[in-house]
């Protein structure tokens, strides 16, 4: 047996859209969608997902989710710093934090009553009792 036959033509196509990985999870990180993705790098949305499925052996679903993480702690993170501070845009961490941290205002309902009972030695200005 033979080399296969060719017609003379090599294949065609655009070439391969290579995509920059760290790129990727930074825009991951702050929670950029499959659309904007593709926007970013200026292919489809399938493309986006062929090349995680290539490159990472995860669907884009798998992968974002992994990688979004980081930017959740980021921000979480964040908020511990101008909580202890007391700067930053705290109405936009505040947003951010219901939106991407599940930190929803779940407010009981009104015929229901919480107590609590704080430790005695509890201090609420933060200083040590002797």
């Amino acid at each position: 047996m033979g080399k296969p036959k060719s017609n003379g033509l090599s294949k065609t196509g655009r070439p391969r859209i290579e995509i920059n990985w760290d790129e990727m999870a930074k825009l991951m990180s702050i929670q950029a969608t499959l659309r904007e993705v593709a926007g970013w790098f200026e292919c489809s949305e399938d493309t986006i997902e062929r090349a995680c499925l290539r490159d990472q052996g995860l669907t884009f679903a798998e992968y974002s989710v992994q990688k979004r993480q980081s930017g959740k702690i980021s921000l979480r993170r964040k908020q511990f710093e101008v909580a202890l501070k007391g700067d930053g845009n705290v109405s936009m961490l505040i947003w951010l934090g219901k939106q991407y941290l599940e930190q929803g205002e779940n407010t009981p309902p009104e015929d229901e009553v919480l107590e609590f009972n704080l430790p005695e030695f509890l201090n609420l200005d933060g200083k040590e009792e002797s």
